[in-house]
């Protein structure tokens, strides 16, 4: 018998092809995802048009709280790598963390299915992040300029150096694809197998190691993104 999920009801009930709830589970999860993080964006913002909610501070902890805790925790790691020219970055910096969170936790979820857990989610995060960053260095320093850098101070030792430096840009997607992918794929499999041996009290305890898990990755990964995003726009 087919196992019971929140997506299989879902593209049953709006008569999609049984492949988006198989090989293409991936993208309805990250639709999912969007579809949460859209609808708690639209939330914050007009919690935050209200003039009110600058002059009454709120007295328990609340979704807004937690996101601004987010932001400028992150803001502040960016500040410490990239200096005062984090705040232009903190956009796509957010995004990257937050997607990559909710993937991550929403995994957890009974019915649900974690969209990092496949490469194809991995890839085309770190993919954006290749191509943003790419693009803010040549922007900041010029094509020319750009390609320099990579080729090195050294004359003599530059198609040497531009070699490896090529080589170790395109790398940085994948090893960025495959340490979120190994890592969520197989906590999540632990979790599922100690699920089914052990119903009771014991998957509770690898539900908190997998959202702590979940946590680090997406700073990990974020981390990085700050990383290389600080490396293409440094001042020379």
């Amino acid at each position: 018998m087919e196992e019971f999920t929140f997506v299989t009801w879902l593209v049953d009930w709006l008569g999609l092809p049984p492949s988006w709830a198989g090989p293409y589970l991936h993208i309805s999860m990250s639709a999912v995802v969007l579809i949460l993080i859209t609808a708690c964006s639209l939330v914050v913002y007009r919690r935050l048009r209200k003039p009110d909610f600058y002059l009454v501070p709120e007295d328990r902890p609340t979704m807004i709280n937690t996101i601004e805790i987010i932001i400028e925790a992150l803001l502040r790691i960016m500040r410490d790598v990239m200096g005062e020219d984090a705040r232009r970055h903190l956009p796509i910096v957010g995004a990257v963390f937050i997607y990559i969170l909710v993937s991550n936790l929403i995994g957890v979820v009974p019915g649900f299915a974690c969209p990092t857990e496949n490469m194809n989610t991995n890839l085309a995060c770190a993919l954006v992040v290749f191509v943003y960053y790419n693009y803010v260095g040549i922007r900041a320093h010029g094509f020319k300029g750009y390609l320099k850098d990579m080729a090195g101070p050294i004359i003599w030792l530059a198609p040497l150096m531009f070699a490896i430096e090529l080589i170790s840009q395109l790398v940085r997607p994948l090893s960025l694809s495959v340490r979120l992918f190994g890592n969520m794929f197989g906590d999540h499999m632990v979790l599922g197998m100690f699920s089914q041996l052990a119903p009771v009290v014991v998957p509770v305890l690898f539900m908190a190691l997998t959202i702590f898990i979940a946590f680090i990755q997406a700073f990990v990964f974020t981390l990085l993104t700050i990383v290389y995003i600080a490396l293409a726009t440094r001042t020379r």
